[in-house]
């Protein structure tokens, strides 16, 4: 049993929270690593992936119905390399099992989240149309939100229902 209401169920570095450390929230990710990148001009320093618990979104380790909210932000492109900072930053999708291992993410993250409860997608599309990512589930998106013009980052949130 877990105490958090909330599951970052692929939180890589935390980027995209006010509070890095908000204790509603289970930062689950499959790694634990650090990276130099002293060499980039742009962000200099180390990045860390430290989440609360390690695990594999595909099969994730906690009881049907177990928080209230959750995060999915899986990483979006396929074939990266880890060592890169792009890589170790939002990690890799595998190339030939992408389709499968979203498709289980989805699964996993459904039945995780308590009935009614809501989930939020977030997919940035370089690489994949988001159309293409939501065949990928049989849930229906509440509604979305497009990040801007020259963006192709996409946040869709969804609610559980009761199963008949």
């Amino acid at each position: 049993m877990v105490s958090q209401k909330v599951l970052d169920a692929c939180c890589g570095g935390r980027m995209m929270w006010f509070d890095k450390a908000d204790d509603r929230c289970l930062f689950a990710d499959c790694r634990r690593e650090e990276m130099d990148v002293s060499h980039c001009s742009t962000n200099p320093g180390k990045k860390n992936v430290d989440p609360d618990r390690i695990h594999d979104f595909r099969r994730m380790p906690y009881e049907d119905e177990s928080f209230y909210h959750v995060v999915f932000d899986p990483p979006h492109v396929r074939g990266i390399s880890m060592k890169s900072v792009t890589g170790f930053s939002y990690g890799s999708l595998d190339r030939d099992t992408w389709r499968e291992d979203i498709a289980k993410g989805f699964a996993e993250c459904f039945r995780v989240l308590k009935t009614n409860g809501t989930l939020i997608f977030k997919w940035n599309e370089i690489d994949i149309p988001l159309k293409e990512i939501l065949t990928l589930t049989n849930e229906k998106p509440l509604y979305g939100h497009r990040s801007g013009k020259k963006s192709n980052t996409h946040w869709v949130a969804f609610i559980k229902h009761e199963q008949i």
